[in-house]
């Protein structure tokens, strides 16, 4: 059925008052709302209370709200995380190794950045070095300890002269060739040092055991002055090598004396600097024949009672006792 096509009340008039109280509220509601829509644009903040009250009456159900959707991605997450542990964990595994792999890369590099580092610190010394040079392999019998260094008498090198690292003595020249020479280690059997204790001048002799180990012998015997930790440096006694180089570590307390390690491992030395001899006039007098006597085999100020008194135990020329 089709609806009227007039919109009159007909002639009731409940239903006309009616009509023209909701045309009369409609036209009122209407007025409020522009006036209100002035109001906001003209005066924003007239309703910030009415907003607060508002925000405060609807903010219980908005935190339950909050809170029942993190708990239900909580759990959701859950359950997708113990689903992807495995390789998650295979991830992270990979990534560890990975950390460790560059970790080790950055401690070697810190480790060849602090080597480096001495190796300049040795080239800013008040000795000149002879020449900078790697060692290049060494013996492997049990009482002989000698090195090869990768340059010889082309570089200046001669026997006799001192060879250091960045962290102290490693030995002296006992034969140099051309392009190669040979190095007399602390450790060597034939090898003997003087030396002093760096804190005071208590004096004594390091001689090599074989065994990667320096024996560390008192020239004055009564009591033992040494205590495990004691830096031991070269004397400069001998002439060959120039006084206050770090040699050794006290590490056990002996009647005449203590066992030392060594401050510069060869073992742990890639490159070295060969000095020239700190006092060859000294030297020259002490392996001068006077005579026709033998050259003299030790300092002048070393006891008649010492086995070797020159550095490292070699004569001049060389032979290394051999």
């Amino acid at each position: 059925m089709a609806p009227p096509s007039s919109r009159r009340s007909g002639f009731s008039k409940k239903a006309q008052y009616s009509l023209f109280t909701g045309y009369v509220l409609a036209g009122g509601l209407a007025v409020l709302g522009a006036g209100l829509l002035a109001l906001s644009l003209w005066q924003p903040s007239a309703f910030a209370p009415l907003r607060g009250a508002a925000s405060d009456v609807v903010a219980p159900a908005g935190t339950a709200a909050a809170v029942t959707r993190s708990g239900s991605q909580g759990f959701f997450a859950s359950i997708a995380g113990y689903f992807n542990a495995g390789s998650q964990n295979a991830e992270l595994r990979r990534e560890m190794e990975l950390a460790r792999i560059r970790l080790a890369e950055a401690e070697a590099v810190k480790a060849e950045n602090a080597r480096l580092k001495g190796l300049l610190g040795l080239r800013d010394s008040e000795v000149k070095p002879v020449v900078m040079a790697r060692l290049v392999g060494s013996t492997t019998t049990s009482g002989r300890r000698h090195a090869y260094l990768g340059a010889g008498t082309a570089s200046g090198v001669l026997p006799g002269m001192p060879v250091v690292s960045e962290r102290g003595v490693i030995g002296r020249v006992l034969e140099a060739g051309r392009n190669s020479s040979r190095v007399l280690l602390l450790t060597d059997s034939e090898s003997v040092l003087p030396v002093r204790r760096a804190k005071d001048n208590v004096i004594a002799f390091a001689e090599g055991r074989g065994d990667g180990l320096l024996r560390i012998r008192l020239v004055n015997l009564g009591i033992n002055p040494l205590k495990v930790g004691d830096m031991m440096v070269t004397s400069g006694a001998g002439g060959y090598y120039r006084p206050g180089v770090a040699v050794a570590v006290i590490a056990k307390i002996t009647p005449d004396g203590g066992i030392a390690r060594l401050v510069a491992e060869p073992a742990a030395t890639s490159f070295v600097a060969v000095e020239p001899v700190a006092q060859p006039a000294a030297v020259s007098e002490l392996t001068e024949p006077d005579g026709g006597n033998a050259p003299v085999a030790g300092p002048p100020a070393a006891p008649a009672a010492s086995p070797a008194a020159t550095p490292s135990g070699t004569s001049p020329t060389g032979t290394g006792g051999e």
